[in-house]
């Protein structure tokens, strides 16, 4: 059997004093795509921010094999993992430019051109607003942005909270296709956290259900998707 890209045992997670989430255990394989499921005040974001390294966490985080738990944020990006956090994350008051040049600080300096001509390919409207402050983009404008500037990392892995919040559904529709696109294409595994069940679990390989800081099932996400209860209260249907 493979080796995990990322897989977490026994996760436990605090603020302060006061514990978020309880012995998680998940893996997920290079390539794929997995979503976490789960109400507001699951303990999605917080499961993000773990494996990031933004929160105290307990138990065990792997990355490629690897013990990544209680690492600096930096060391977890320079091994190849971008979080997109929720609410986009920008630097408002600088250009499009410059938020993908500093998506790019770990990258040799040669590389940076060629790497924002990859980003806009995919999304060419970032091309557009190249010398626009990023605080005066749309709202998808902004979310393309943000997973533009994760891009310029290179990830082997990004971290995706709430991407489709607040958007209109056209435009979260193409963010899913470039989702899609930039899996298939380019091989970058995906995290994905998101309150459109629906979208998820048709983008997804594989899910999660969290409820309380806790897993309570996962499986294929064309499983899940037929599950019953699932449908019920995260499809509508």
């Amino acid at each position: 059997m493979t080796t995990p890209l990322l897989s977490a045992k026994n996760l436990r997670a605090f603020y302060g004093p006061t514990q978020i989430l309880f012995d998680l255990n998940f893996d997920m394989h290079e390539g794929g795509i997995t979503t976490l499921l789960g109400a507001n005040g699951a303990g999605k974001t917080t499961t993000l921010r773990a494996l990031s390294g933004m929160v105290k966490t307990g138990g065990e985080i792997r990355f490629e094999g690897k013990v990544i738990s209680n690492k600096d944020t930096a060391d977890i990006v320079r091994l190849g993992v971008a979080h997109v956090p929720e609410g986009r994350g920008t630097f408002v008051r600088q250009t499009v430019e410059e938020n993908l040049q500093l998506g790019g600080i770990t990258q040799p300096a040669g590389q940076i051109s060629a790497d924002m001509e990859r980003v806009f390919a995919y999304f060419p409207r970032l091309k557009e607003r190249f010398r626009q402050q990023a605080g005066t983009l749309s709202g998808g404008e902004q979310q393309m942005l943000a997973i533009g500037r994760a891009l310029m990392l290179r990830p082997k892995i990004m971290l995706l909270d709430e991407p489709s919040f607040g958007l209109a559904p056209l435009i979260v529709q193409e963010m899913f296709s470039i989702l899609r696109a930039l899996n298939e294409k380019e091989k970058v595994s995906m995290f994905l956290v998101e309150q459109n069940a629906s979208l998820a679990l048709e983008l997804a390989d594989h899910a999660y259900l969290l409820e309380t800081g806790r897993v309570v099932m996962s499986g294929p996400a064309k499983e899940l998707s037929q599950d019953e209860s699932i449908r019920r209260a995260y499809l509508g249907y």
